[in-house]
């Protein structure tokens, strides 16, 4: 029995560490923090449990400043047609997003992608929603809102 115990008693740790390692939009995006940001990739992580996509972006002035943008997971962005080779380093693109709480950008600013327009006009959806993120239109499976 306490063998039985002690079983269930790892099982629901590793449950509890697993679920506390994922997060929902809410707890790092802010949705009254919408950002556009046009740039070049840098690097593609293709990583569990989001995709990440690296981009310089120029100011204005000169500045160059580095962004982290977070997609969805590489399953969900797969079944949307977008796999690992799509979005290559050297890519110029447009990004659709909400960026993170923390502004420091430190070491790079963060923010999560809606949607990513490439140099040819082409859109993909990153893949977050269902999640918190707000239902603004860029999910094509988001059912339409009443006005």
């Amino acid at each position: 029995m306490k063998i039985l115990i002690l079983h269930a008693m790892l099982l629901l740790g590793l449950h509890v560490h697993t679920v506390s390692a994922h997060h929902a939009f809410a707890a790092e995006f802010d949705a009254n923090a919408p950002v556009k940001l046009v740039g070049t990739v840098t690097t593609v992580e293709w990583i569990n449990p989001h995709a990440w996509i690296h981009i310089e972006v120029t100011s204005q002035d000169g500045d160059k400043q580095l962004w982290m943008i977070e997609g969805g997971t590489p399953n969900t962005l797969i079944r949307a047609g977008i796999n690992k080779n799509t979005i290559k380093p050297g890519t110029a693109i447009i990004v659709r997003g909400y960026q993170a709480k923390d502004k420091t950008c430190t070491p790079a600013c963060k923010a999560n992608g809606r949607d990513i327009t490439l140099s040819d006009g082409g859109k993909l959806f990153m893949g977050s929603s269902g999640t918190g993120a707000p239902r603004d239109g860029a999910d094509p499976r988001e059912p339409a809102r009443d006005n």
